[in-house]
C-alpha cells in the first residue's frame, strides 16, 4: 500500500447509533454520566434526548484509521481529536480522512473527521502512523 499526500481515505459509515449502544458503552468505559443514559436529564440539559458519548465518535475514528491503515502492517503514533457537534440516537456517522502529509522517514500525518448523516462535522481530528 503507498499513499500520497491529499489522498482521501476509504470512508467508514457505521449503523445508527442506539440507547442500547450507549447502554454497552457506558458499562465498558465507565462513563456514567447520566446525560448519555437517562432522556429525562438529558432534555433537563436541554437536549432533545440523550446523547452520544464524545468518545464513541472519536473509537469510530480509530476504526477507520485501521481500516485503511491495518494494524497488520502500520502502527498508530498519535491520535487526536476535538468534538465539533453533538451526536444523538439514530445518527449515521461516517468517518472520513485524507493525508495530511508524509515526512521523508515515512511518518503519514493523518486529516480525520466524523459526520452525521447531513454532512455536519461531529468530531475533528489528526493521527501519525507508520509502517510496522
Amino acid at each position: 500500500m503507498t499513499f500520497e499526500p491529499n489522498e482521501l481515505l476509504k470512508p467508514l459509515e457505521k449503523p445508527p447509533i442506539t440507547k442500547e449502544q450507549l447502554r454497552d458503552y457506558a458499562r465498558a468505559s465507565g462513563d456514567n454520566n447520566p446525560i448519555h443514559l437517562d432522556d429525562t436529564f438529558a432534555k433537563s440539559a436541554g437536549f432533545p434526548s440523550v446523547i452520544a458519548h464524545g468518545m464513541l465518535s472519536m473509537a469510530f475514528m480509530g476504526d477507520l484509521i485501521d481500516f485503511n491503515f491495518p494494524p497488520s502492517q502500520y502502527r498508530l503514533k498519535q491520535f487526536s481529536c476535538r468534538f465539533k457537534k453533538v451526536t444523538f440516537p439514530g445518527d449515521v456517522i461516517t468517518s472520513k480522512g485524507k493525508v495530511k502529509s508524509i515526512d521523508s522517514e515515512g511518518k503519514i500525518t493523518l486529516t480525520l473527521w466524523a459526520e452525521n448523516q447531513t454532512g455536519e462535522h461531529t468530531v475533528e481530528g489528526e493521527a501519525v502512523v507508520i509502517r510496522a
